[in-house]
């Protein structure tokens, strides 16, 4: 007998009751140290006080009145947004799935409008993850996130990830864009090379195309930056958000430049509950804290710190770990030789969430406001779990 909430996860058997800061407490009172969060949306933690406040004030207000109307939220969140990226434009929507479909139509009306209707493909790169929506699904075409769902919707090409060559190669007359994430999550904390970022940014230039950038997961200061692709000193054309941006409150943005978004006129695209005044109080609320002096510079201090530390990790533990960790600020994995659902499970039992990846890793996921003291309690979590699991794999 199928269970009344569809059984579409698999979930470990802990609810928790409360949050606060970077820990978790369930039923039980048993606290844990979240550096899942909530696959890098708990940006700010649990129950920060201004979220909570944005939240609580707004509510008390309005909650929806459609799209058919202005929105103060809207404009006050569209206007940090552009003064703080590339960007001219910014729509709203409720998920990283909607976001990056919406960048989807975006490139594609901008060929229309171009008077170039033929070009209508994206090539994205192997690894990737846009969402579990048909056309996301398509563009990455990994057997998990496809089985039982064809046929794919057309319109995607693929490619290795960080390979110039091939996506040179793979270029053709129907090509509008590339879709590239600067770090990927769900394919094991893979981030790319500057110098890769910007030959893509060169090869779009070159042959028309338009450059997008999904930044669901590494932007919003996971990486120590705003967004992931500053620190290759270019900027794309279109960029998807969504995850940290509301901190815990489900929102997503596309973000475009005017010239890129030119055909994004009424009636092209819309959305019920997107950019509601509720979520908007609350992404407000996170860019205030996440752009205030010194915050990104923190955590690009405490990523490096986790970074340092989980090298070292590896190191020492070469029975549960190998390879060097990986990722960029506090968007972090190790690869494992035990199952990593095993690693999670055991680090769990011992206060500790973390999250799996693909290619066996494990990914560290914490809250921006985590310090160097919780970073070096989750090590010492780390250190005992992976002792424990190196007695465990050479009794087998």
């Amino acid at each position: 007998m199928i269970s009344a909430v569809m059984p579409t996860y698999t979930r470990a058997d802990v609810m928790f009751e409360r949050g606060e800061g970077v820990f978790l407490f369930d039923a039980a009172g048993h606290r844990y140290l979240d550096f899942h969060g909530g696959v890098a949306v708990s940006s700010l933690g649990h129950a920060h006080p201004r979220l909570v406040k944005a939240l609580t004030d707004q509510a008390g207000k309005v909650w929806h009145t459609s799209n058919l109307f202005r929105i103060a939220g809207q404009e006050s969140l569209s206007a940090r947004l552009i003064a703080n990226s590339f960007a001219d434009t910014a729509f709203f929507c409720n998920s990283g799935a909607e976001a990056w479909e919406c960048g989807l139509k975006v490139i594609r009306k901008y060929f229309h409008e171009s008077d170039q209707p033929e070009r209508y493909r994206v090539i994205t790169c192997a690894g990737g993850f846009h969402g579990r929506t048909m056309a996301a699904v398509s563009a990455a075409k990994q057997e998990k996130l496809v089985k039982g769902f064809g046929p794919l919707l057309d319109g995607f090409d693929q490619v290795s990830f960080g390979n110039l060559n091939e996506m040179r190669a793979a270029i053709t007359a129907e090509t509008a864009a590339i879709c590239v994430e600067p770090v990927q999550g769900e394919g094991g904390i893979r981030t790319a090379t500057a110098d890769y970022l910007r030959g893509l940014r060169a090869m779009c230039d070159e042959f028309g195309l338009l450059l997008y950038f999904d930044e669901v997961q590494s932007g919003i200061g996971r990486t120590g930056k705003l967004f992931a692709y500053e620190w290759s000193g270019i900027t794309p054309d279109v960029m998807c958000l969504a995850k940290g941006l509301g901190g815990g409150f489900p929102v997503g943005a596309c973000l475009a430049t005017e010239a890129a978004a030119r055909g994004m006129g009424a009636g092209s695209h819309g959305s019920t509950f997107g950019g509601n005044p509720l979520a908007m109080a609350v992404a407000n609320a996170v860019l205030e804290v996440v752009t205030e002096p010194g915050f990104l510079a923190r955590v690009e201090a405490t990523g490096e710190l986790l970074g340092r530390e989980l090298a070292a990790l590896v190191q020492r533990h070469p029975a549960v770990f190998e390879e060097e960790a990986r990722g960029i600020g506090l968007m972090r994995g190790v690869k494992c030789i035990p199952a990593n659902t095993k690693v999670v499970d055991a680090l769990r039992s011992q206060g500790l969430l973390a999250v799996v990846a693909s290619d066996n890793v494990v990914r560290f996921l914490p809250p921006l406001i985590v310090g160097p003291a919780e970073v070096n309690e989750a090590i010492a979590i780390l250190d005992r779990t992976a002792a424990a699991l190196a007695q465990e794999e050479a009794a087998l």
